[in-house]
């Protein structure tokens, strides 16, 4: 595949062209040349667009996609096909399909499912057996077949001298433990955040606490362990305080959050619609505009869409009994341009690549060409013609956004939105 890109922008502070105007030419899947005026071949494709933004390729650490057992919800294929129109080229896959993905033979299988695609798929393998949380899985088989990291999907352990043994043990392979942080005792049956809406709306509360509390817990496991740690999609102001002093420790934690605890709070459930019903709770404008301060200091390393498809049957239903999740891979970029500025996007949308042990590939002559082309300009609003995905449980459906996803090229691919 032969392509020049002509007049983009570049969006990468480890590349020499960082904020550059410049064609890009491609060859083979690899960066041949970058400068001012390329000249053209008659063979090559152009791609030339007003507004034209390049960055490397982003990448999302938390995609669910039901298959295998939940083909309903979303199939590989079309999962990856969405994350590519989305901006994506690579994503870290959730273990919670049916079955869990806790073995290697469950980590060979979605890989192999996934080894022609544009976007490029890295299984996270479940930490305890089918999720459950009494004891270890097969971490180390799970490493060499290919799982990136191991971690229960929106579970949190309960048992502290798992998280331990599970810290101790990865350590002999540099492994990466998740650990999602809510204390259920203290959840108890609640469905949203505990406060003022919730209050109002006779719905039972979930404090900050029950995340506030675990996040404490394995913090103090990580500093008598050592090894590394990453919470995932914290939700709460206290939430980002306590890893911004673990960081100062100098203890090797990383965090994420959620699009839509960026961009959404708790008042969007006054209509009890069930699409705003996720985990953790939407929390409020104070915790929001906290979590925008951990993005901007870089307490928060990473931003993912925490894509999680539920079919209609478990969402559209009673808020009490409604499942937890949404869908956010169509809308996460045109989401974050409202509410965080567009080169600290790039940052927290790439970072996940270095936290992950994975390759990442500035934009320079003779690298691999693992790009993703976006455009700033533009306002518009979210509406159901913009789902790609199977499922339909977006809780931005009316939200006002911004720019848009161009496409993606990636393993000598190419994928226009």
């Amino acid at each position: 595949m032969k392509i020049i890109i002509r007049e983009a922008k570049i969006i990468d502070p480890k590349s020499p062209f960082h904020n550059q105007v410049v064609d890009v030419q491609i060859n083979n899947g690899t960066i041949e040349k970058i400068g001012q005026n390329l000249s053209k071949a008659d063979d090559f494709k152009e791609i030339k667009q007003s507004d034209l933004l390049i960055s490397q390729g982003w990448f999302d650490s938390s995609v669910s996609l039901g298959e295998p057992g939940f083909e309903d919800r979303e199939t590989i294929e079309n999962g990856l096909n969405v994350a590519a129109k989305s901006g994506f080229t690579g994503i870290a896959l959730q273990p919670n399909s049916f079955p869990i993905i806790d073995n290697q033979s469950q980590v060979q299988f979605v890989k192999q499912k996934a080894s022609k695609t544009v976007t490029e798929l890295f299984p996270i393998g479940a930490l305890t057996k089918n999720s459950e949380g009494n004891d270890l899985a097969e971490l180390f088989d799970m490493k060499n077949a290919g799982a990136i990291a191991f971690g229960d999907y929106n579970k949190s352990l309960s048992n502290a001298n798992l998280v331990k043994i599970g810290l101790q043990y990865v350590q002999d392979f540099d492994g990466l433990v998740i650990a999602y942080s809510q204390d259920d005792k203290i959840k108890g049956s609640g469905v949203a955040n505990e406060g003022v809406v919730s209050t109002r709306l006779g719905l039972k509360g979930i404090p900050n606490l029950a995340e506030e509390l675990i996040i404490a817990r394995n913090l103090f496991l990580l500093e008598y362990t050592g090894g590394k740690l990453h919470i995932p999609t914290i939700s709460t102001a206290k939430s980002v305080e306590l890893i911004r002093d673990a960081k100062a420790k100098g203890l090797q934690v990383t965090c994420s959050v959620a699009v839509h605890n960026l961009v959404l709070t708790d008042e969007k459930l006054d209509g009890f619609d069930t699409r705003f019903k996720v985990t953790p709770p939407l929390r409020t404008d104070n915790d929001r505009i906290a979590l925008i301060s951990g993005v901007l200091n870089n307490t928060i390393d990473i931003i993912t869409s925490d894509h999680n498809p539920i079919d209609i049957e478990h969402k559209k239903m009673e808020f009490d009994m409604a499942k937890n999740g949404t869908i956010g891979l169509e809308s996460a970029f045109g989401a974050l341009l409202t509410v965080l500025p567009l080169d600290k996007i790039v940052e927290k949308l790439t970072f996940g690549r270095i936290i992950f042990g994975l390759k990442s590939s500035e934009i320079a002559e003779g690298n691999k060409a693992n790009l993703t082309l976006f455009s700033t300009e533009g306002e518009w609003t979210f509406t159901k013609e913009n789902i790609l995905s199977k499922s339909k449980n977006s809780a931005f459906l009316g939200t006002k956004m911004r720019g848009k996803i161009i496409g993606v090229l990636n393993n000598n691919k190419l994928i226009l939105g």
